[in-house]
């Protein structure tokens, strides 16, 4: 049978809503708790159709000795700093090079952003492809450790 009317339409103007005392339905206790209270219990229906992934555990964190931070560095930095670095006597001049050891700088790792018009011989653990690239285009050396 189908309804034709919904109850909530006969009792529009109703005090209580066919509730009773409208003492009884107040408070959260008749809602069955207040926010997610018995997600896993009485609201269980709920939870599996609008959050689905709420208990349990997902996916996983890979372990922080796998994790290694590669500090890196890029080239126009280098640039920039390089007559601060040879008066400071953390890079040397070699002909017309200049000679930067990036891990005596706490670097592990050359990255190409930047322009570069000097010529460098660098040493260091990892370059980016684009950096050996941008460092040999200009007669400079990309040494990897």
């Amino acid at each position: 049978m189908i309804r034709t009317k919904r109850k909530i339409n006969k009792l529009r103007g109703s005090r209580s809503n066919g509730g009773g005392c409208t003492k009884k339905r107040r408070g959260a206790g008749n809602k069955g708790g207040k926010g997610k209270a018995g997600a896993g219990k009485q609201h269980w229906t709920w939870t599996v159709i609008h959050e689905p992934d709420y208990f349990g555990k997902h996916g996983f964190k890979r372990p922080q000795k796998m994790i290694k931070k590669v500090n890196s560095v890029n080239l126009s930095y280098l640039e920039e700093k390089a007559d601060d670095l040879i008066a400071s006597g953390k890079a040397s001049m070699e002909g017309d090079a200049i000679v930067i050891d990036v891990t005596e700088l706490g670097y592990d790792k050359v990255l190409a952003k930047g322009k570069i018009s000097k010529t460098f011989k660098i040493s260091a653990p990892k370059f980016s492809a684009s950096a050996v690239e941008k460092i040999e285009e200009v007669g400079g050396e990309a040494i990897e450790l």
